[in-house]
């Protein structure tokens, strides 16, 4: 638990001095929210509205890759990385650090993002603000833990930019699956039923679970 604590401080308050990921993953969402308003017929029309949780979606999903891109570049550009598989305690925890500052990250990218969309797309989201809320937690858990691992894997490799979205894309099927059906369901009717939320809960923690497990051996490689 202190790992955990460690890791996840260390990565917030470096955030917070730099702010690069953040900026860039903002001034990056907030550049796909405006070109699907120019690019797509319409405009806020009532068929844009309909698409709106895909799209809504994607500029989460490629923002989230910008972001998970550099979740280790601290530790690969002072060479800490040795230094976290010397830790003494469990990897996991290191893990469950990362990922955890990566969810407050995404976390603040999202509110933003869907702010922009609200008002882009002329979409209201305060009758359904709070399920909205749990349902973007829900689905940026899954993918930020997926994503952390891959960036583990991915952090030593030549090829890194190339090689993350690789990974993390063909694995996120579940996770965009539930969160997009769940925004729709929120948008559409305003009521939410059980069974994105069944899957977004067990493909999270099917996630975390097998990521806890194996980033003692990714770090090792």
């Amino acid at each position: 638990m202190n790992a955990f604590l460690a890791v996840l401080w260390k990565d917030l308050l470096c955030e917070w001095r730099s702010r690069d990921r953040l900026v860039a993953m903002l001034v990056f969402s907030a550049l796909v929210v405006v070109v699907f308003h120019f690019a797509l017929p319409g405009g806020a029309g009532a068929q844009t509205r309909a698409n709106a949780p895909g799209l809504l979606w994607v500029a989460t999903v490629f923002a989230a890759l910008l972001g998970l891109g550099r979740a280790f570049a601290i530790e690969l550009e002072n060479d800490a990385l040795a230094g976290l598989a010397l830790a003494p305690a469990e990897r996991g925890w290191i893990f469950l650090g990362k990922w955890a500052a990566n969810v407050v990250i995404l976390a603040v990218v999202q509110a933003v993002t869907a702010l922009v969309f609200a008002v882009v797309f002329e979409v209201d989201l305060l009758p359904v603000l709070w399920r909205f809320a749990g349902v973007a937690a829900l689905g940026s858990a899954g993918l930020c833990a997926i994503g952390t691992l891959s960036a583990a894997v991915a952090v030593r490799t030549r090829f890194r930019e190339l090689l993350l979205p690789l990974l993390v894309l063909p694995l996120l099927w579940p996770v965009l699956s539930g969160a997009v059906r769940g925004t729709a369901e929120l948008l559409e009717s305003g009521s939410l039923s059980f069974e994105p939320v069944q899957l977004l809960l067990v493909t999270d923690a099917t996630y975390l679970i097998l990521s806890f497990l194996t980033f003692e051996y990714v770090l090792d490689e």
